[in-house]
């Protein structure tokens, strides 16, 4: 009977686990000039024309949803709990658990982290801007670039 409801309580978390995983891959939004969301199209959007004045490489950091701490503190539970015997297994899957939630925290701020460039514009009008988006096109000084607005956000284009 034990090893029944052990083996259940296994094959839930496996199940948990697959299903975290699965939206995990659907957390992550673009920055890109060039991916537009639904929502963006068939919108008007104000065009102005500028000159790129730097670019600076930077990361963007990605938000993070607790995908992470919460598989790696069902793996680290699981894991856990197969160490010792008695009360023993109880602290086990506890260190386990928290862990593996650290881990799977630091693992998934750091897979969301991505390269992007701080895109300094000077505007036909004068006025200095700065855009950061993904790093998905290549900028350089001296270049006209146009600046895609509405909806509360913009992006630099050629």
């Amino acid at each position: 009977m034990a090893k029944s409801i052990q083996f259940s309580f296994r094959s839930t978390g496996a199940v948990a686990l697959i299903a975290l995983s699965a939206l995990a891959g659907c957390a992550t939004q673009s920055s890109s000039g060039q991916v537009y969301r639904e929502g963006e199209t068939r919108r008007a959007q104000t065009i102005e024309q500028g000159t790129v004045e730097s670019v600076r490489t930077v990361t963007i950091q990605g938000d993070t949803n607790g995908v992470g701490t919460a598989a790696g503190g069902i793996i680290g539970g699981l894991a856990g709990s197969n160490i010792g015997g008695g009360s023993g297994r109880a602290v086990g899957a506890v260190l386990g658990a928290v862990a593996g939630g650290i881990t799977g925290q630091a693992v998934e701020r750091n897979a969301s982290n991505r390269q992007g460039y701080e895109i300094t514009v000077r505007m036909d009008n004068g006025t200095l801007r700065a855009y950061v988006q993904d790093a998905d096109e290549q900028f350089r000084p001296g270049e006209r670039v146009r600046v895609v607005s509405g909806g509360g956000t913009s992006r630099v284009t050629h």
